[in-house]
């Protein structure tokens, strides 16, 4: 179905891939791994024809419609979210919105006098729209957007007015009504909420197409491919199975690699050894020659690469109170719109508090009212003695200074420490050698995510109030956060669509919904294990 075979692919002065091959059937859910830069987006766009490969083969079955979506999704305005969805199918849209121009031509008195033609021409383009069964595509259209959170209004209103994350989404629906034969999807599990992410994982596990994507969220992946793609330097390697298996099937390879370079090292001494010692003796002359040859002709085995493993220890912070936030008789609205009524919450020293919630339930607005940056319409928040708070929120990446680096920006928050614990933290959060010195306008988003939050973990606060901390991270650095946070002696209350670090962290939930505010006094798997489900709203079982 697709097959990349024998390609070589140079960008710039890196050599993404060597003479590398890989196939996906029809049918088949392939998750891409591999560090970043490795050349994931460069696969993509060389399969989609975007990008052609240096050398080797790219080959496509004939008639075979991909659907892919990238992080890119280029400028979106002047129609509706809905229309903007239908697009991507064919010609629907645009009889839609002709339809529509002409239901308020007809009745227009100033337009009278040219009823006929336009009753004409609507009989026209109505024909043509009901052959193309466009109510039923509108009506799908409006369901994939619902599954990704949209309201009625929403999908109606002008999609150029969206934010970049809602965009994204139009874009990932537009691809998701298309129902193509292969879809090949680039992280399509960023800035959806946790809804909408258990709503996309049911539709995929239903698609009969082929699927290859990425995605740094472990648990979305995991559910739904049976088969990995390893880029890993220059190659690509493919394992049966999915993560966990990958896992284990990869360290059980490092480990034999480790084992045959032991056993040859040690060989390969044993004959230098031999070597230096009778070199100088006429009567082993001819043994040592012979063995100079053996060497000569041994392949060597290279030892197994080590991946880079992150690692960033907290220093202990200090202890606050017992009482940390309470929020008394709150409540919160934006315009005629109520968020909350009366609300009161208490987070006693060393909870770690999960906000559960659909679209709009407040979850932002909480950690917003607990961080001080708006204020409650009534009632009273506070924070408790010796608090000391570190807040991480999206906005966060855009007060950092593009004309610092990376080394300028720790070295201006931290004057009193060294270069050499500087260095170090920047390593933790993934910034080695030369990345220290890139300025901060040139950083992805992940980059800035992990930069700000270095600089709120190394001097430690005891409360942290963290609104989705691993948007945009990797999978190693988002393990490198769990272990690190897991470590924590202080007080956590967080948001996350990351159903990993949910489980992993929380061990209270507090849960958002129309009918109010519940508390559940277990983390995330016993809130799920008691609600059954995974996110509020959600039917059990997803």
């Amino acid at each position: 179905m697709i097959r990349l075979d024998n390609i070589s692919k140079q960008n710039g002065h890196q050599l993404l891939f060597i003479e590398a091959s890989m196939g996906v059937q029809k049918g088949e859910k392939v998750g891409l791994v591999g560090p970043n830069g490795a050349g994931k987006t460069t696969l993509f766009r060389m399969i989609t024809g975007q990008e052609p490969p240096d050398d080797g083969i790219v080959a496509i079955d004939p008639g075979m419609r991909i659907g892919y979506f990238s992080q890119d999704v280029g400028e979106m305005s002047g129609q509706s979210a809905v229309a903007a969805v239908m697009d991507g199918v064919g010609p629907v849209s645009a009889l839609a919105a002709e339809m529509a121009t002409l239901e308020a031509a007809m009745v227009d008195p100033d337009q009278a006098d040219q009823l006929d033609a336009i009753m004409e021409r609507y009989g026209e383009v109505l024909e043509r729209f009901q052959e193309l069964d466009g109510y039923a595509l509108e009506a799908r259209a409006r369901e994939v957007l619902a599954g990704l959170s949209f309201s009625q209004e929403r999908m109606d209103g002008d999609v150029g007015l969206l934010s970049g994350g809602w965009k994204m989404r139009v874009a990932l629906a537009r691809i998701l009504l298309m129902r193509p034969d292969a879809m090949l999807l680039d992280e399509p599990s960023n800035h959806l909420d946790l809804e909408s992410l258990i709503w996309l994982e049911a539709f995929l596990k239903n698609y009969d197409g082929a699927l290859l994507m990425t995605s740094h969220d472990r648990a979305f992946m995991n559910r739904i491919i049976g088969k990995v793609i390893e880029i890993d330097a220059g190659q690509l390697i493919t394992y049966s199975g999915d993560l966990d298996f990958y896992d284990q099937q990869r360290a059980l390879s490092e480990a034999q690699r480790q084992a045959q370079y032991e056993r040859q090292q040690a060989m390969l001494a044993k004959e230098i050894k031999f070597i230096e010692k009778f070199k100088a003796r006429a009567s082993h002359a001819a043994q040592v020659q012979s063995r100079v040859k053996k060497l000569d002709k041994i392949e060597r085995v290279e030892p197994p690469r080590r991946r880079q493993s992150v690692q960033f220890e907290f220093q202990s912070p200090p202890r606050s109170g017992e009482d940390v936030i309470s929020l008394r008789g709150v409540h919160k609205g934006y315009g005629e719109r109520p968020i909350y009524a009366d609300l009161d919450f208490l987070v006693r020293r060393k909870e770690r508090w999960a906000v559960l919630g659909a679209n709009g339930a407040g979850k932002s607005t909480l950690l917003k009212l607990v961080a001080g940056d708006i204020k409650p319409d009534q009632g009273a928040v506070n924070i408790g003695a010796s608090v000391k708070m570190g807040y991480f929120a999206q906005h966060s990446m855009d007060l950092l200074d593009g004309e610092e680096t990376i080394f300028e920006s720790l070295e201006r928050s931290f004057p009193q420490a060294g270069q050499g614990a500087l260095r170090t933290l920047a390593g933790c959060f993934g910034f080695s050698g030369d990345d220290v010195e890139k300025p901060c306008r040139v950083l992805s988003g992940g980059e800035k995510a992990r930069l700000v939050m270095a600089k709120m973990l190394f001097d430690p606060p005891n409360l942290l109030v963290l609104d989705e901390p691993t948007n945009h991270l990797d999978m190693a650095t988002k393990e490198m956060l769990v272990a690190s946070l897991a470590d924590f002696e202080g007080t956590m209350l967080f948001v996350s669509h990351d159903r990993h670090f949910l489980a992993a962290l929380s061990n209270r939930v507090l849960e958002l919904t129309p009918e109010g505010v519940h508390q559940y006094g277990g983390g995330y798997t016993e809130y799920v294990a008691r609600t059954g489900q995974e996110a509020p709203g959600l039917h059990p079982g997803g």
